[in-house]
């Protein structure tokens, strides 16, 4: 009878500890949580690092290389912050290749598709006809150039180029303002490197703002056929200083630094001048005399990080042309203002305003900037 009581108390004590076992309470083992979704956002950033990890994008220079203090610094500034960003390998997934003279563009290129990248960079228009044989000679090649439009022989756009455009003649109509109201002389300059129709937007967009705000302003042009030749640029700012000029705008790459270093020798004695900037922020280089009025802003650096992005997730844009201006933030001025006055400043937002809403219209050519003054 005792041995009964004993079976069944065992019994009830391996039913209850079972049935405990089985219940989610106690010390029994919990189901494991379930983990959350991911957020769309987290969907996303997971799906780009997926398209990173196969990625690899380069670019070849021009002359002017990655310290000109301009257009192609500007675009390696941009590929670095790209590869940062999706953590690519400098060297492996994206690197740079410097071009010493333009016989060296077409061989780049060319060792860059071979070289399998999936996309080839040509910072530059001079590049424009190196670019067009080698993507109908690499048809399976990815190619993008910045300021160029590459056409095939019969004239339609090739699949396997993306064509990167801004308007300048927007930003540097812009600049043109700020000089008009700024110079004390009446007289201005503008340096440019290899006369075309590039540059003719940077020229022409500048003496319109001039004119527009400064009618009784004058504009001396020249160009030194180069954006490489310090020493040029530098011999042409003496030139156009010693002419009257008290403000010169450059559209001339690596020439320009000839401009800064003339600027401040003349700061540096007394004189009265100042130089404006192109394609990114030249505030340090009128340091530590302070000779840089402004800069016009053209964000090469950005428009290259959205086409890599494109290109990664699939959509690369070939056979496009891809246009960056004022409503992209693309081109303007820098936003280092100190030495424009508000009265400046005030201007400028003015005419943004008016440009984007399509009540001006600012010339690109000699013949549209004639009509423009027709019209003033």
């Amino acid at each position: 009878m005792k041995m009964n009581k004993f079976l069944l108390c065992l019994f009830l004590v391996i039913a209850f500890v079972i049935t405990g076992c089985g219940t989610d309470g106690g010390g029994g083992a919990q189901p494991e949580p379930t983990a959350p979704e991911d957020t769309e956002e987290e969907q996303q950033q997971d799906e780009a690092a997926g398209d990173a990890e196969d990625f690899r994008v380069a670019m070849v220079t021009d002359v002017g290389g990655i310290d000109d203090k301009s257009f192609n610094q500007s675009a390696w500034e941009g590929m670095t912050r790209f590869g940062e960003e999706f953590g690519l390998e400098e060297g492996t997934d994206f690197k740079y290749l410097q071009s010493s003279s333009e016989a060296e563009y077409a061989p780049n290129l060319n060792s860059l598709v071979r070289e399998e990248y999936d996309l080839v960079w040509a910072i530059g228009f001079l590049m424009g006809n190196d670019v067009k044989t080698v993507a109908q000679q690499r048809p399976e090649s990815q190619l993008a150039i910045v300021d160029m439009v590459v056409e095939g022989d019969d004239g339609e756009l090739l699949d396997n180029v993306a064509n990167i455009t801004f308007k300048e003649h927007e930003g540097s109509f812009l600049v043109g303002v700020i000089a008009g109201l700024t110079t004390e002389t009446n007289q201005v300059g503008f340096l440019g490197g290899v006369e075309g129709a590039l540059i003719k937007k940077f020229e022409n967009g500048f003496k319109a703002g001039v004119k527009t705000v400064n009618p009784d302003a004058d504009v001396i042009v020249q160009y030194a056929e180069s954006f490489n030749d310090e020493s040029t640029g530098q011999q042409i700012a003496n030139a156009m200083y010693t002419q009257g000029a008290d403000i010169i705008y450059h559209a001339s790459g690596g020439t320009g630094k000839g401009l800064f270093t003339e600027a401040k020798n003349r700061k540096r004695n007394n004189e009265n001048v100042w130089a404006i900037g192109v394609d990114r922020d030249q505030h340090e280089e009128g340091l530590p005399e302070n000779v840089t009025l402004t800069s016009m802003i053209k964000r090469v650096d950005n428009a290259l990080y959205a086409v890599n992005e494109q290109t990664m997730e699939g959509n690369y844009p070939g056979g496009e042309i891809l246009e960056f201006g004022l409503e992209d933030e693309a081109v303007g001025i820098a936003e280092n203002t100190e030495n424009v006055s508000d009265e400046a400043q005030e201007r400028v937002n003015e005419y943004i305003e008016q440009i984007q809403a399509g009540d001006i219209e600012v010339p690109q050519t000699d013949d549209e900037y004639a009509e423009f003054i027709e019209n003033l």
